[in-house]
């Protein structure tokens, strides 16, 4: 958008790292008020950002905090809660949130069904709620409608130097193996946990302290709203109502591991589950159809619980730090602060580079966030059922019309392959042609199929042959994609049967 060239370089695909295994929320950063309230500030901030570009992404969440107890002492806590929240009450405009209310013991029973009684009263907050496969989409389809290639499938192996300085990089492409050089006069690190590989790669030093977090998902809504809670010890977990599922979330553990393949442990589900029980003691009832796991990139600090790391972000221009000209890398942050985390690094590349375009991201919408789209008109003009409409629009915005045009010129591309997440055969074919979906993992990251509660079992063979169709793959071809993606999905679903103990995994029926 500021006029330079630029190559985007994705080893497997948009969001398969932290950002697609984070809480998926644009949230307001409650929980750094008091650590770093300039982190609560940017939060809240840039989700009002964020709302303006791609308003069919985000959902509301409201959120719950029980206090438990009767007495003297639980009521003196809920005191404590409830000025915390006004407290927080100063920055919710900026993300056009709600402002705290308080409720009583009844009321916030009523509003949840199974909440523990044996608590003096609650108070509630809202967030917003936001697909990041589709946030990461959204973006790589608007650097490309401005000129930007996006290359999927391929691997940063190397560094190109003239001298000290960084000028461009060694990839490998993971389908042929093949290596190719590309020339550049700025190099960004923007890797997430893989910063640190990176930067040895590059003979620079940058440093984070990578923490593991879970997510457990059940196959339905729970609650209409989100309850907060404090597991055995004393961090805040959650259970929040996300799309057509809940979600149980999060561990935060330091991780010494492999980044490439992060085991979901049967203590960490116990750790959740144990901590919602507290508050909702039906909470073992509801089947759990996947967990996942993720790494927080966050800025190193030694001492501290993980918990107390700082969610901020950093820009490192080796030029100033290592002598390495022309190479910077992307250092901690959130999905929440991620546009502003963009904006700042391509300040400090224009920089460099003589550029003195301003940024706009924050002003112009993400593609299909250009207007609101009349749901209702379309499901009437196109014949398709409006919960399936509403679904799509979720996903794509005013792009949806494009989808429901492929289905108006091919009648037998309505047809639903998932019921769970109401994704039709144009769906599939649209993201294929039109958003680099190679895999039916690629498929179902940018519209949900397998997701829901079927896990794929009833779409993964019909998307798997539409796949294949497309690309022009021979006959062995959706055997070999349905395999894959189930080796893809497996880790996550044995991990909520029993998780993995030592070198087992441990499968309870």
């Amino acid at each position: 958008m500021r006029g330079l060239s630029v190559l985007l370089l994705e080893k497997r695909d948009f969001g398969v790292g932290a950002t697609g295994n984070s809480s998926g929320m644009i949230h307001g950063g409650l929980r750094y008020l008091l650590s770093d309230a300039t982190v609560t500030r940017k939060s809240c901030e840039d989700s009002g950002y964020i709302q303006r570009i791609a308003p069919h992404l985000l959902f509301r969440i409201p959120l719950l905090v029980p206090q438990p107890g009767r007495g003297l002492l639980a009521r003196w806590r809920l005191e404590l809660v409830e000025a915390y929240l006004e407290t927080y009450d100063r920055f919710v405009h900026l993300k056009n949130g709600m402002p705290h209310t308080r409720l009583t013991r009844d009321e916030a029973c009523t509003l949840v069904p199974g909440l523990v009684p044996d608590i003096a009263g609650a108070v509630t907050t809202d967030e917003w709620g936001i697909d990041p496969y589709r946030l990461c989409v959204a973006n790589a389809l608007s650097a490309a409608r401005y000129g930007a290639q996006v290359r999927l499938g391929v691997e940063v192996v190397g560094f190109l130097r003239d001298g000290a300085a960084v000028c461009g990089v060694v990839v490998r492409n993971g389908a042929t193996g093949g290596t190719e050089e590309v020339r550049a006069r700025a190099v960004v690190n923007a890797t997430g946990p893989w910063l640190m590989k990176m930067a040895a790669v590059a003979g620079v030093q940058a440093e984070i302290r990578p923490a593991k977090g879970i997510h457990i998902v059940l196959d339905r809504r729970i609650a209409p709203c989100g309850v907060v809670v404090n597991a055995i010890d004393g961090r805040q977990i959650f259970v929040l109502p996300y799309d057509n599922v809940s979600l149980i979330g999060t561990t935060d553990d330091d991780y010494y591991g492999d980044l490439d393949d992060i085991p979901i442990l049967a203590d960490e589900v116990e750790y959740l589950l144990q901590g919602i029980e507290h508050a909702i003691p039906d909470i073992r009832k509801y089947r759990r159809i996947r967990a996942t796991a993720g790494l927080r990139p966050t800025i190193h600090k030694w001492g501290v619980n993980e918990d107390a790391l700082s969610r901020d972000h950093v820009i490192l221009d080796h030029g100033h730090r290592d002598g390495a000209q022309g190479l910077w890398t992307v250092l901690g942050g959130k999905l929440a602060s991620y546009r502003l985390m963009s904006e700042e690094a391509t300040d400090a590349v224009c920089g460099a580079l003589g550029n003195k375009e301003r940024c706009r991201t924050h002003e112009v919408p993400l593609p299909g966030g250009e207007a609101r789209y009349d749901m209702a008109d379309a499901a009437r003009r196109y014949g398709w059922p409006l919960w399936a409409v509403e679904r799509l629009v979720s996903r794509h915005g005013t792009r949806a019309e494009l989808v429901l045009r492929l289905g108006k010129e091919n009648p037998g591309w309505r047809r639903m392959l998932c019921d769970c997440e109401g994704v039709t055969e144009a769906e599939v074919r649209f993201v294929v042609r039109e958003e680099w979906a190679r895999s039916l993992g690629d498929v179902a990251r940018r519209t949900r199929l397998g997701f829901g509660p079927c896990a794929g079992q009833r779409c993964a063979r019909e998307a798997a042959e539409i796949v294949a169709e497309e690309r022009g793959l021979d006959a062995w071809a959706p055997g070999d994609l349905v395999r894959e993606f189930e080796r893809e999905m497996r880790p996550w679903r044995t991990s909520v049967l029993g998780g993995v103990k030592g070198d087992r995994e441990v499968v309870h029926s």
